[in-house]
């Protein structure tokens, strides 16, 4: 079923993207709000990306991945 063009599968996605950011944050013990000052982007935002209410443009992975240290394949392997 498709719900504002979001399909389970989707949010499958959404889902594991949003964890594997979270867990790598926490990994390089960084608060919210100091990746997101890294990336450019608010706090608030950074915090619907890891709870899933945002789905993040792949630019924004992108900075996000480069403010962690890590490579894209980090995020997105196995998806």
């Amino acid at each position: 079923m498709i719900n504002n063009g979001v399909t389970n599968s989707d949010k499958e996605i959404i889902a594991v993207v949003a964890d594997r950011i979270r867990i790598e944050r926490l990994k390089k013990r960084f608060s919210q709000e100091k990746l997101a000052e890294m990336v450019n982007i608010s706090a608030k935002y950074l915090n619907m990306i890891e709870n899933q209410k945002s789905n993040p443009s792949i630019v924004i992975v992108i900075r996000i991945c480069q403010a962690l240290n890590i490579d894209l394949n980090t995020i997105w392997s196995g998806i």
